[in-house]
């Protein structure tokens, strides 16, 4: 959870959060700070606003749990309507098997 700091004239601060980057991800970072003339902590918090508008606005993907009781509930169903039915013949004649051992 975000710390929140209270500030030297008692007014409470924004909560704070630490984030560990590779280095390569905060250089990255450092220079898209640069272009935009930020801070690079501005720059990130920027970055993160967008990231989350981004997920939330994205459809949520159905859970598999869901759609794999969704799909077993079909099969069923259909089991249970075909067990219903008289059962049907095998068309043509029984062909005969050939064991192969391996020799």
């Amino acid at each position: 959870m975000a710390t929140r700091q209270t500030s030297s004239s008692g007014k409470a601060k924004s909560p704070r959060i630490q984030v560990v980057l590779p280095e390569d991800l905060c250089q990255r970072l450092a220079e898209l700070a640069e272009l935009e003339s930020r801070t690079v902590s501005n720059m990130a918090k920027v970055l993160i606003q967008q990231g989350v508008e981004r997920l939330e606005q994205a459809p949520v993907p159905p859970d598999p749990r869901t759609q794999a009781e969704l799909q077993a509930a079909l099969f069923r169903q259909g089991l249970e309507a075909r067990q219903d039915q008289a059962p049907q013949r095998l068309r043509g004649a029984p062909r005969r098997v050939r064991l192969h051992r391996p020799g």
